[in-house]
């Protein structure tokens, strides 16, 4: 049986990571220097006689290797053909983050033994050198990301106009020829910038008549795999069996494994229930496949709640002013309490007492068609709202007191918003899917929200922007959604 193929794109993948690794050595290598010659800029110490201070530096010595061990830490040195260059940037990102940490450790350690020694002498103050390299570390934080994340997307780039021309391409072999051999296919195909080519199919069934598949041959039945592979020798086989005959999957595994080729499996399994965060984990040398939880375990809900509590600290400071006024209005214009109260559903089911400044008039106050109670949402010239309380509903300034509630970590800046409890149980039964909604905290803005979806909208709308929320959240999602509320989310028609 042929292994040449194999073996070849092994050694293609070792020239690959060791000229990659080369790469990000040296445009690391640049940024330090771009760091060097700005702080050189902003101290006016003008460019030196020659460069050994720069070379022998020891923001050099360290940074370089951090990146390129952080980078290796993050797999950024395997040839993942199937990744986007939005996710490898992202990872870039938070790998040049944690190198920057490290020197700064390494940075940190160093100084204060130049700080020790310099008291020993008798020496007061920061060292220049100290000063210096601090104003790099802090060029860098922006500097290195940057150039690292260029250089990858150029590369990306270059790569996907190298494949358009039928080079660098990964010739594979598709098992099955159903439907799910067929979504396999298509989705490979509309993603060419990954250079992976559908050569052929081999059908799951023993034998098969069929001689052609979506324009690609079918090189023969399961039957004659072993014979197939070694005729055709791809580089990677794709399994796309259906749940019918999965029982065969283990059998075709353990042919496969003569052969020294990428075998991957397809689950049959509908696209909506894979979301982008799908996860794969494994205990006790069982596969488990995470296809829905939270997305806010671990890093990425600290870094959520250190957003929302930044954010609403901030808030509360710039906005009191503002705040005081509304009190003061709300006060001035109607009896009443200053702030309303309603209990709404949170993470978890979990209910708790939403803040907001009081828009209605008190109850006994109600026309008599409203006295038996709030059954439904407000409408546009509903007799109930104050004259002050149409203003703030408009413009949202109605929601602020929420801040308090994003501080006691009931809520959050950014999350689908909360629901009366008593309207809980109806959606419930007559929306699938609806509970997913408390996977997360409720937030005073959302993706539905910014889009349109507030008020008395289409709860179909709304529950399908809450879930492509939920299914797509990453800390960037939420900064999207706050910068797009402050400059053009507060005002809607349908805020009301």
């Amino acid at each position: 049986m042929s292994r040449g193929r194999p073996r070849v794109l092994k050694q293609r993948h070792q020239l690959f990571a060791f000229l990659l690794t080369v790469s990000d050595a040296v445009v690391a290598s640049a940024a330090c220097f771009a760091a060097w010659g700005f702080r050189r800029h902003i101290l006016a110490e003008g460019w030196p006689a020659n460069w050994s201070s720069f070379l022998k530096g020891p923001l050099l010595l360290i940074i370089v290797p951090a990146v390129v061990l952080m980078f290796w830490a993050s797999r950024l040195y395997q040839a993942r053909r199937d990744q986007s260059i939005l996710r490898e940037g992202l990872v870039v990102i938070r790998a040049s983050l944690l190198a920057l940490g490290m020197a700064i450790v390494v940075l940190w350690a160093s100084e204060s033994q130049t700080l020790a020694n310099a008291r020993n002498a008798g020496a007061d103050g920061l060292n220049p050198w100290v000063q210096s390299n601090r104003l790099q570390m802090g060029l860098l934080l922006l500097l290195l990301p940057l150039f690292l994340v260029a250089f990858r997307i150029t590369f990306r780039v270059v790569l996907r106009m190298i494949r358009r021309r039928g080079l660098n391409l990964r010739h594979v072999i598709v098992i099955g020829t159903g439907r799910l051999g067929q979504i396999v296919f298509h989705t490979l195909e509309r993603n060419s910038w990954t250079g992976i080519h559908v050569a052929g199919f081999i059908s799951h069934h023993e034998q098969t008549r069929r001689t052609e598949c979506l324009g690609r041959p079918v090189h023969g039945g399961i039957s004659d795999l072993e014979k197939l592979i070694d005729e055709h020798n791809p580089d990677a086989v794709y399994l796309a069996i259906p749940n019918s005959a999965a029982a065969t999957i283990p059998g075709i595994l353990r042919r496969l494994e003569q052969f020294a080729l990428d075998v991957r499996i397809v689950p049959d399994v509908h696209p909506r229930y894979l979301p982008q965060s799908m996860s794969v984990a494994e205990l006790d040398g069982m596969p488990i496949l995470s296809i829905r939880e939270s997305p806010l375990y671990g890093l990425g809900g600290a870094s959520k709640r250190a957003l929302d509590v930044c954010g609403a600290l901030f808030g509360l400071i710039v906005l009191s002013p503002v705040m005081l006024v509304i009190a003061m209005a709300i006060k001035l214009t109607s009896p009443g309490p200053i702030i309303f109260k309603q209990r709404r559903v949170g993470l978890n089911g979990e209910t708790f007492k939403m803040y907001k400044f009081r828009s209605l008039l008190p109850k006994d106050r109600w026309p008599a068609e409203y006295q038996s109670g709030l059954t439904g949402w407000t409408e546009r010239d509903d007799p109930r709202i104050t004259t002050i309380g149409r203003l703030l509903r408009r413009t949202s300034l109605d929601e602020l007191p929420q801040f308090l509630n994003v501080l006691k970590g009931q809520m959050s800046l950014v999350g689908p918003r909360p629901e009366r409890a008593d309207l809980i149980d109806e959606f419930r039964q007559n929306w699938r899917g609806y509970m997913l909604r408390q996977h997360v905290k409720a937030g005073m803005t959302g993706w539905a929200q910014i889009n349109g979806l507030r008020g008395d909208t289409s709860l179909r709308k709304r529950l399908q922007y809450d879930l492509f929320y939920i299914r797509h959240w990453s800390i960037w999602f939420d900064i999207r959604i706050l910068w797009i509320t402050i400059f053009k989310g507060w005002m809607h028609p349908n805020a009301h």
